[in-house]
């Protein structure tokens, strides 16, 4: 049973301290934490919290206690001061990721769980990096993916991401579309064990365009390709005005949500269940899974960062991976 793989993100925020928090009770799914174990170490001292530290190599057994992780190591670049970031770490951030992913596409990893990263102070270090997702697409040599949030209640995957709002109308095109509804029905059927899975597709404009008098995108873009996809027999709804799309009339029953731009969907998905949320990337050819919330560097070493997303993100990695049942 191959572990999953727990990336521990920026070294000064709080995915070190949520390791160590999580592993208070011991960890219910095999893991192993790529990180460099003397942060590890430091921060539980910083923590008051008790932590033996195991490094661990392929083929090693792991039978995980209370107080007790396994740490792939991964050197740090710098010393870190909690809660205080430093490009000098940048590069150690993306080994980290990138050690993780090349694990899970060469069979030592069963998928990989992403703490909290800070895409600025990478940025700052001179590298191009727009966020775990692109980055993920790169290294698996993948040409789409797609951005899922999931909670308990609600799925909501985008058609783009990290985009300025002035640039999305222009960005949404039938082949993307077309790219993303592919890669978003075929992972709910094959990854999530949905036999026919039911897709709410919000519009661009308000009110869904309202005909035309609000926007042409819904009419020249959207439609046709939906279109296209209900011929095939995949059961879409919409275009949907975002507004009233997430009631209960539409989104009981209903298995994913895609909206058009990131600050449509998942503002709510995050009001419903922020801290208990998973980013779920579809269309990689590995498993990975996030949690929903930054790197919270004012509470970094105060032991008060909530586990519940890092918690939730390990869970749906664990279900997707055979490592637990759907039905559990």
């Amino acid at each position: 049973m191959l572990p999953l793989a727990i990336t521990a993100g920026e070294p000064a925020g709080i995915g070190p301290d949520l390791c160590i928090q999580l592993a208070q009770k011991g960890f219910s799914d095999p893991v192993v934490i790529v990180c460099a174990p003397t942060l590890l170490k430091e921060r539980a001292d910083a923590l008051g919290l008790p932590l033996d530290v195991h490094l661990w190599e392929p083929g090693d057994r792991l039978d995980s206690k209370p107080g007790q992780v396994f740490v792939y190591p991964v050197s740090l670049d710098a010393s870190v001061d909690a809660g205080v970031l430093s490009a000098k770490n940048a590069h150690y951030v993306l080994k980290t990721l990138t050690v993780a992913a090349e694990g899970c596409m060469n069979g030592v990893f069963s998928g990989m769980v992403t703490a909290p990263v800070h895409k600025g102070i990478i940025n700052d270090a001179g590298i191009d990096f727009t966020g775990h997702t692109e980055f993920l697409q790169a290294l698996c040599g993948v040409d789409r993916v797609v951005m899922m949030l999931a909670s308990e209640k609600m799925r909501v995957a985008l058609v783009t991401t990290h985009l300025p709002l002035a640039s999305v109308s222009s960005a949404i095109t039938k082949p993307l579309l077309r790219q993303i509804i592919n890669i978003l029905n075929h992972d709910l059927t094959v990854k999530f064990g949905i036999a026919q899975p039911k897709i709410l597709v919000a519009g661009l404009n308000p009110h869904a365009g309202e005909g035309g008098h609000m926007g042409m995108e819904e009419i020249e873009v959207i439609s046709p390709v939906l279109d296209e996809f209900r011929e095939k027999g995949v059961n879409l709804v919409g275009p949907l005005p975002a507004d009233t799309l997430f009631t209960p009339r539409w989104l009981d029953g209903a298995d994913a949500v895609l909206a058009m731009y990131h600050d449509q969907g998942l503002p709510v998905l995050k009001y419903q269940s922020f801290g208990s949320a998973v980013n779920i990337t579809l269309g990689l050819p590995i498993i990975r899974t996030s949690v929903d919330h930054g790197t919270a560097l004012d509470l970094v070493g105060t032991g008060k960062a909530d586990i519940g997303s890092l918690q939730q993100a390990i869970k749906s990695a664990a279900l997707m991976a055979g490592l637990a049942s759907f039905t559990s």
